[in-house]
């Protein structure tokens, strides 16, 4: 039986590890694809002379060519420039606009069948934008950040509360940063919501900390950002989809209608199998919930307006 193959565009940290989750995991094949010539090329030789060691034995190749994405199942999409000092939010959507429309443009010649994960930022503008450039239908474009911005969410609480991180399930919608929209009557500790365990002061403290949890890390590396949990994040995504699961985690979804909203991209909970996006699950939020929802929906509009998408 043949086994699965999963496109990785960008080889830098995020990208590559990705690919060394999906290889250790024995999800699926792994072509790595990035610009730089050696860069993937380097990256999967690494990675496959780990294979014995960590005893996986899926195939790894790195590439310079977009050809090579061809056949993929799934496609994750980290390349991208961040955010420099000086450089204006419009700056970095057309710049990553770029990026993200010839890759698009790579996946739906190459690999027309396979569900798009999305990682590149402003992430919910560039999932809308390759949903609209490959034209899949929308539950095979999926944006990654929910996942990640519960993760972080989830850590803080397990931090805070001294528990196993293993027994936290957070759940944080809207958009990734700022417009992020933490849910914490919907978070839980072994299934006890955490707004029994903490202050209301406290919460907060966290769902700030959380919003500000990449730039965290950016401070004390002083050079570069964090790969770790976003890597682990799409990894977990792309074995629901695989595997079939049918997990239900924050996705960067496009709406027709969920939530009071349409022609948008948002994060909110999905149910995530083989056919991608299989469900958008509308759970009932508060009146202060869903202001907070269509506040991030409103940036998102912005920058789709920008690129004459909205």
């Amino acid at each position: 039986m043949a086994r699965f193959k999963v496109g990785v565009v960008g080889g830098g940290n995020v990208g590559a590890t990705v690919a060394q989750r999906v290889a250790e995991r024995d999800l699926a094949d792994v072509i790595l694809t990035d610009i730089v010539e050696g860069l993937p090329q380097g990256k999967t030789l690494d990675l496959c002379q780990a294979s014995g060691v960590d005893n996986y034995g899926v195939r790894l190749k790195g590439s310079n060519s977009v050809e090579d994405l061809k056949g993929c199942d799934v496609v994750v999409v980290t390349a991208g420039l961040p955010r420099k000092p000086g450089m204006t939010r419009e700056d970095l959507i057309d710049k990553n606009a770029a990026i993200v429309g010839s890759v698009a443009e790579a996946v739906r010649k190459n690999s027309p069948d396979a569900i798009l994960v999305m990682v590149t930022n402003p992430l919910d503008i560039m999932t809308y934008l390759a949903s609209s450039i490959t034209r899949f239908p929308r539950n095979r474009v999926v944006g990654m950040a929910g996942v990640l911005d519960s993760a972080r969410f989830a850590y803080f609480i397990a931090e805070k509360l001294d528990v196993s991180p293993k027994d936290i399930r957070a759940m944080v919608l809207g958009g990734h940063g700022d417009a992020m929209v933490p849910l914490p009557r919907y978070s839980t500790v072994n299934g006890v919501p955490i707004t029994e365990l903490m202050s209301r002061e406290d919460i907060d403290a966290l769902v700030r900390r959380t919003a500000n949890g990449g730039a965290e890390i950016v401070a004390l590396l002083k050079a570069g950002s964090a790969y770790y949990a976003p890597g682990s994040s799409v990894t977990q995504m792309v074995e629901s989809i695989l595997k079939n699961e049918r997990r239900l985690l924050p996705c960067a979804c496009i709406l027709e209608g969920e939530y009071g909203l349409s022609k948008t991209c948002i994060g909110v909970p999905a149910i995530l199998g083989r056919n991608g996006v299989e469900k958008v699950v509308e759970l009932k939020l508060s009146s202060d919930e869903t202001a907070l929802l269509k506040k991030s929906a409103a940036e998102v509009t912005k920058g789709l307006q920008h690129l004459k998408l909205g």
